[in-house]
């Protein structure tokens, strides 16, 4: 916000606010005025005092191709085999030990530095980087060429930017592995967006048996944040997500006669008032949380009393100790009150993903990866959002840096007019190109420069065939 400001006092170009159209129009309005401004300048947005390797620079077109190809093709969670097969196939010619089958569909490639390990730096021996496939359930309405063919099926998150940024580092780095020592893993997961697929490859060894990484580390397009800007905070960022079923039980009559009858609607009503201070009285008020009932069934005719009614929704929170508050006082006072008016509460938790936790060191090693591609003033500390992540059980796993990268997208994140900012992609290729120089660190001597022989990036007609 800060920089949104500086940005706004300083252009002379006027540009009508939205007097409508709530965030959304007035966040599409901010990075208009911040262009006018002069805020950003090419290639690909990267401000003044950043910079992105000029190879780095080079692959983009290719890269570009192989983002739109796979948004052509967008697959649900655990079905990504077009998706898996392509990213498969791209980090074997060029020449990297790729592994499969991991929570059905995932995929490891693993690329190992030839660097002179600099004896006196504080590195690792191996870090992961992270990468979301899947696609969301949803029918694409934007009118672009490469518009989803499958109806539907939508990337209206991103992933296809995510896979595509993670296969440009991975391209760098086997073509420049005389600039780190140590190990990167490069972990293309499934089905983030229902099926938690980073718990799934855990399951299948990925960060517990095999493939073991002292750090991860992963990003997300962010275009709630201007472009040119990349967000790194320490801690909590994202919220954990559980859900809950109360079903309430009274006994069902006439509704000319409610004194014969134990009316679960009421006590529904009765729970769901309760339920709000679960939160507001729960919880540390320097915290956060959030519980909010979201759905209330029962009944099927006008002059009938049922007799059960269902109430559902989610509770989020950034501490486990919270999470776990949280759930006790729902089902007690759930069941005392159902008790007080007669009836019973039987209350299901479906636990979902935990928060996403950011280390204090690795995050200062984002905040200084970050700085080197978009300049230290335009790398921010964005406020935590109540949505969830399944990066989380990585972060379980090993310390490591959940990012946000700026962007200038058509649409927000999960709105079926949404579509990925390919500007960004070098941007954050060159991200985590840096973080793997900065956690796997060689001696200055290795540092060359010059790629290695290898097989060229992806092209779109390879990638369309895979």
């Amino acid at each position: 916000r800060q920089v949104a400001t500086r940005a706004r006092t300083r252009t002379t170009t006027t540009t009508a606010r939205p007097a409508a159209g709530g965030a959304m129009a007035a966040r599409r309005w901010l990075h208009t005025r911040m262009r006018r401004a002069n805020t950003w300048r090419a290639p690909f947005g990267v401000p003044s005092g950043g910079r992105v390797d000029p190879y780095v620079a080079a692959m983009w077109e290719e890269l570009r191709d192989v983002r739109r190809d796979i948004h052509a093709h967008p697959e649900l969670g655990l079905e990504e085999r077009r998706t898996s097969a392509l990213v498969a196939d791209t980090l074997r010619r060029l020449g990297m030990d790729v592994a499969t089958g991991f929570g059905k569909t995932g995929v490891v490639g693993s690329v190992h530095g030839t660097g002179q390990r600099d004896p006196d730096a504080d590195g690792v021996s191996a870090i992961g980087i992270r990468a979301d496939m899947d696609c969301l359930p949803m029918q694409e309405e934007s009118d672009i060429p490469h518009r989803s063919k499958f109806p539907g099926k939508m990337h209206a998150c991103g992933h296809d930017g995510h896979t595509t940024i993670a296969l440009g580092a991975a391209h760098f780095l086997a073509t420049h592995r005389d600039l780190f020592a140590g190990t990167v893993h490069f972990l293309f997961q499934p089905a983030e967006e229902n099926h938690g697929g980073a718990e799934m490859m855990i399951n299948d060894g990925v960060l517990s048996s095999k493939f073991i990484c002292d750090e991860v580390y992963g990003i997300h397009n962010w275009p709630y944040l201007p472009p040119g800007t990349i967000s790194v905070r320490e801690g909590p960022i994202m919220a954990s997500n559980d859900e809950f079923d109360i079903s309430i039980r009274g006994n069902g009559g006439h509704a000319a006669m409610p004194h014969l009858a134990v009316d679960p609607v009421v006590v529904a009503c009765q729970v769901v008032s309760a339920l709000q201070s679960v939160v507001s009285r729960g919880v540390d008020p320097i915290k956060s949380g959030v519980l909010s009932v979201t759905q209330i069934n029962g009944g099927s005719a006008y002059n009938v009393i049922p007799e059960t009614v269902t109430l559902k929704g989610t509770f989020r929170t950034f501490r486990d100790e919270d999470r776990d508050r949280i759930a006790t006082r729902l089902e007690n006072i759930a069941s005392s009150v159902a008790e007080a008016h007669g009836a019973t509460a039987v209350v299901q938790i479906t636990a979902g993903y935990p928060a996403t936790v950011n280390a204090e060191k690795q995050t200062a090693f984002a905040r200084q990866a970050a700085s080197a591609v978009v300049g230290a003033k335009n790398v921010v500390s964005a406020d935590p959002t109540m949505g969830s992540e399944d990066f989380s059980y990585m972060l379980q796993r090993a310390p490591g840096c959940y990012a946000w990268i700026g962007a200038d997208s058509p649409g927000m994140l999960h709105e079926d007019t949404f579509d990925f900012d390919d500007e960004i992609i070098p941007i954050g290729v060159q991200y985590f190109v840096n973080l793997a120089k900065l956690r796997l660190p060689a001696l200055p001597a290795g540092q060359s420069g010059s790629p290695s022989p290898s097989p060229k990036a992806p092209s779109s007609a390879e990638s369309s065939s895979a």
